[in-house]
């Protein structure tokens, strides 16, 4: 066990010196992320900014109803609305000319007729623009003008019943100034994906994960073609465990750059992965699958620029079917496929830790990611050993 440690220090020094463990781990990723973001980041943008509207508004009705209707649309708080009164005639006119969000139409003995129980109209005319501005503001009146006719409702109802006329006008108004009988609040449930900025993260993290774990295999080919792999075989060390320090090397090498790439992206493009120990087993899990991939790329490679081109393409493969740069999606059995790829696993479990899940809630994608483990470790025991016969 001592020597084994002592080859994997030795592998982590060399690979310390060698720059390209940088570049590739950790400065390549993390440029590729800002451009991403920068190209895609705004496509996953949650807020919307309504920008102010004019509205143009009739002020033929002197009643109650029709000043409390545009006494609403002018005090709204999601958005900065200015009311522009003109006569009902020049309303159409001056929404068109003018550019404004929205003309509404005030009928004269609007307010009475609504209290009286009669039937009432309001015209909405859209400005050319029809842009959001316009389609929140034509939601707000038809959700007052819902409530008014509350009022028209209730006051029939009455009639019906009997009712003195000065009690009708009074159950009018209050049913059509009182609080709508069912209210809706806006929350946000937890939709257990990760935003698209989130997505390049742990995309990329997963991707030239593949990468930093075949720095391992590369030094034990590399060291294969030197002829120093049979002068460590002529020590008391046996063969797998020179193979297992490799393997620790490229373990070690793979979560340190999959953590610093993932809190390095956290911080520099706004995103939260969730609970740190739940990503921490998520990080342990795809490292260890990523790594088993190495032991069957040293077994059907002979040389390292051979396992370089294979490790690139695996790389490539696994990345791009995972959802490292666009979400992919697919049916039957290229759905299975894909359910899976261990990078797409890492990117499903980093999406629900995100939504507050917990290890339990984690334990299907860490499943997939450890299965794909055992099956490129039993993979590699039954391939021949190409790379022995060098």
């Amino acid at each position: 066990m001592h020597g084994l440690w002592t080859m994997v220090a030795n592998d982590l020094r060399q690979r310390i010196r060698d720059k390209s463990v940088f570049i590739f781990s950790l400065i390549v990723p993390l440029a590729l992320m800002g451009v991403l973001s920068l190209v895609f980041g705004g496509l996953g943008d949650d807020s919307v900014d309504l920008k102010p509207a004019t509205v143009i508004a009739s002020a033929d009705d002197a009643g109650p109803l029709g000043a409390a209707l545009l006494g609403a649309v002018d005090s709204l708080e999601i958005m900065d609305v200015t009311v522009r009164k003109v006569p009902a005639g020049e309303v159409r006119s001056e929404t068109q000319a003018s550019g404004a969000a929205l003309g509404i139409i005030i009928p004269a003995g609007f307010s009475d007729a609504a209290l009286s129980g009669q039937p009432a109209a309001v015209q909405l005319v859209e400005g050319n623009g029809a842009a959001l501005e316009t389609g929140v503001l034509v939601s707000v009146v038809q959700g007052i003008v819902d409530q008014f006719a509350a009022g028209t409702v209730t006051a029939a109802a009455g009639g019906a019943a009997g009712l003195p006329d000065e009690q009708l006008a009074a159950l009018a108004r209050e049913a059509a100034a009182g609080p709508p009988l069912l209210t809706l609040t806006e929350g946000q449930a937890a939709a257990e994906q990760l935003s698209l900025r989130g997505t390049l993260v742990a995309g990329q993290a997963g991707l030239f994960l593949m990468f930093t774990v075949g720095f391992g295999v590369l030094g034990l080919l590399a060291e294969r073609e030197q002829g120093t792999l049979a002068r460590l075989r002529s020590m008391p060390v046996t063969g797998g465990a020179v193979v297992a320090a490799k393997a620790c090397t490229g373990f070690i090498l793979g979560a340190v750059a999959t953590t610093v790439l993932l809190t390095a992206g956290s911080r520099l493009f706004g995103v939260s992965f969730g609970s740190p120990p739940v990503v921490a087993v998520l990080v342990l899990s795809v490292v260890t699958a990523a790594t088993s991939l190495t032991f069957v790329v040293a077994r059907l490679v002979r040389t390292a620029e051979q396992a370089n081109v294979a490790q690139s393409i695996l790389a490539m493969v696994l990345g791009i079917a995972g959802g490292a740069f666009f979400p992919v999606q697919g049916t039957g059995f290229a759905a299975t496929l894909l359910d899976l790829n261990p990078i797409g696993a890492f990117i499903r479990g980093l999406g629900i830790s995100a939504g507050g899940g917990s290890l339990g809630d984690v334990a299907g994608p860490v499943a997939v990611m450890l299965g794909f483990a055992a099956a490129g470790l039993v993979l590699s025991r039954v391939l021949p050993n190409r790379g022995a016969q060098a």
